[in-house]
Formats: structure tokens, sequence, C-alpha cells
């Protein structure tokens, strides 16, 4: 999620009704490539054990390949990984972002930024 003067950007990819990607879940991805495992990606996140899962498997269902194999265990096989459609949505998200960053740079924003006011009026009460 990129913040630019007063223009937040963030980019959602849908499966139907469910977030198949956004800046939370590529944050995910990227924990659980450093950390090799999803619990210990969830507690660098600050996440819930039970959060993280739920996230992962929300990924799983909606790609055409899931994007996280977990192996289960504790020996040293266990843990988890990304695949290489897991790899490839990542790096796609992660590019489409900063696509998003230049495009917000252009001369619309500034526009709409001029026009703009810091901070909002008072309500207006009555009629």
């Amino acid at each position: 999620m990129s913040m630019i003067g007063p223009l937040k950007l963030k980019a959602q990819l849908l499966c139907d009704h469910e977030i198949a990607m956004g800046p939370g879940k590529a944050d995910l991805l990227e924990a659980i490539d450093s950390e090799g495992s999803i619990s210990a990606a969830g507690r660098v996140l600050g996440m819930s054990y039970r959060r993280t899962w739920l996230l992962v498997d929300a990924m799983n269902r909606c790609w055409t390949e899931p994007l996280v194999e977990a192996t289960a265990g504790g020996g040293q096989k266990s843990g988890a990984r990304l695949t290489g459609a897991g790899r490839t949505v990542l790096a796609a998200y992660r590019a489409l972002e900063d696509a998003l960053d230049k495009a917000a740079a252009s001369a619309p924003l500034k526009t709409l930024e001029t026009l703009l006011r810091a901070t909002p009026l008072e309500p207006r009460h009555g009629g």
C-alpha cells in the first residue's frame, strides 16, 4: 500500500467476493519465503496463527495453483515455501504496485492535490 501525498493506493485482486491478493497477503508471502514457516511469518507480521492460516488458505483457493505449500511434522522437511505460482503471483503483484505508484505521480494527481483541502470543513447542521 502506497501513500503519495493525500493519495492512498491499495491494489486488491478479487476472486468473486474473496480478496485473492492485496498488500497484506503479499507481505505474508514474503514473510513465509523468508521465514520458511507460516506460523513464524505470522509472528513476524503480528498475526495470530489462525489468521495467518486462513489467509494462506484463501490464497491457495483463489488461484489456479496453490501459492504456498506446507509440510507438517516438525522435522527437517517441515515448514512452508512459496510454489512457483506463488513466486510468479508475488512478483507480478509487486510490479503492479510499482506501476500504480508511477501512475499516481502523474499530472492528474497534482491537479487533485491543488483542489483538495488539508482538513475537511466542519459538518453543516440543519437545513
